[in-house]
């Protein structure tokens, strides 16, 4: 019997299998330019569980499952028995007898693995507090399909360090490229997921200091300083404030450096009109690329397609 093929976090993998990934979303994106039909998901049911709102997940792996012929059933906690106490695992034994696949935007990490654990479909990470791959495979591609491969570039990232920011961790690691992390002493990311990279070999820098996380950059990125859910708004701004992306803090970036920003933005919080508007940034492409890495996820998740399993 064939192992089940879970997208949970970066870390899990290794490098050939996340380049895999990658490679199918651009053959699977060079079709869709070209007008070439590929159902290779025909008859094929994707759930999506949503515990929190969602855009661009939402739709983007709704779009990405239907231009390959597959079919999307959504649920939220608030119309299911996930939100009447049913547990994770009994919620995964039954939709693997429904469903060919399970995608899961939640808060708790353990969820997560509670489902993997007790499905016996693909399970795929749409989103916890820990971590955001999806997101990162998308920013990955975006970069290179603009500038060439990652590996041996600087990526700095200014702001809290998030669960968008611990998936950039993992990617550093196994995609070979310098992570400067600059984030507010109390919003560092946890010493256990820097001690990994360390262990890994990775490349990670950690600093107060914005401007020298960003100098001679190749990719600056950003994220909203208040995520769904914190209860602390007010103190995280003014902490914050030091980390904000604008023209001043991108000049110290190579001259050809991008800018990303994965969405949604709070144009004069994180990140000014002149930056997110600017000719540096890619985050319209970053977004639609969102859509074509997770077609590779899933091809990669129901597999072998496009001749690679």
């Amino acid at each position: 019997m064939t192992a089940v093929k879970h997208f949970l976090d970066l870390d899990r993998f290794d490098t050939k299998t996340l380049r895999d990934i990658l490679d199918l979303a651009g053959s699977l994106k060079r079709a869709h330019a070209d007008g070439v039909s590929k159902p290779v998901f025909a008859g094929k049911t994707l759930v999506m569980i949503f515990e929190k709102p969602s855009t661009r997940t939402r739709v983007s792996f709704q779009v990405g499952m239907q231009h390959l012929g597959g079919q999307v059933v959504v649920m939220s906690d608030a119309e299911s028995q996930l939100g009447r106490g049913e547990s994770i695992a009994d919620t995964a034994r039954v939709l693997s007898r429904y469903a060919d696949a399970i995608m899961i935007r939640t808060d708790d990490p353990k969820k997560l693995e509670d489902l993997e654990a007790y499905a016996t479909v693909p399970v795929i990470n749409g989103l916890t507090n820990y971590s955001h791959p999806c997101q990162i495979m998308a920013d990955v591609m975006t970069y290179e399909e603009h500038r060439g491969p990652i590996k041996g570039r600087v990526v700095a990232w200014s702001g809290d360090g998030n669960n968008v920011a611990n998936s950039w961790i993992h990617a550093a690691v196994r995609f070979g490229f310098t992570l400067r992390l600059a984030c507010p002493d109390s919003l560092k990311p946890a010493p256990e997921i820097l001690q990994w990279a360390v262990s890994e070999g990775g490349d990670i820098t950690v600093t107060d200091d914005a401007a020298a996380a960003v100098d001679g950059a190749d990719l600056v990125n950003a994220d909203t300083w208040v995520s769904m859910g914190d209860a602390d708004a007010d103190a995280r701004m003014k902490l914050l404030e030091p980390f904000r992306v604008d023209q001043a803090l991108m000049a110290g970036a190579k001259a050809d450096a991008l800018f990303m920003h994965c969405l949604p933005a709070h144009r004069g919080e994180e990140v000014t009109d002149e930056v997110m508007d600017g000719p540096q940034s890619v985050i319209w492409d970053e977004a639609e690329n969102r859509l074509h890495a997770q077609k590779g996820i899933l091809a990669w998740c129901l597999g072998p397609v496009l001749g690679v399993e």
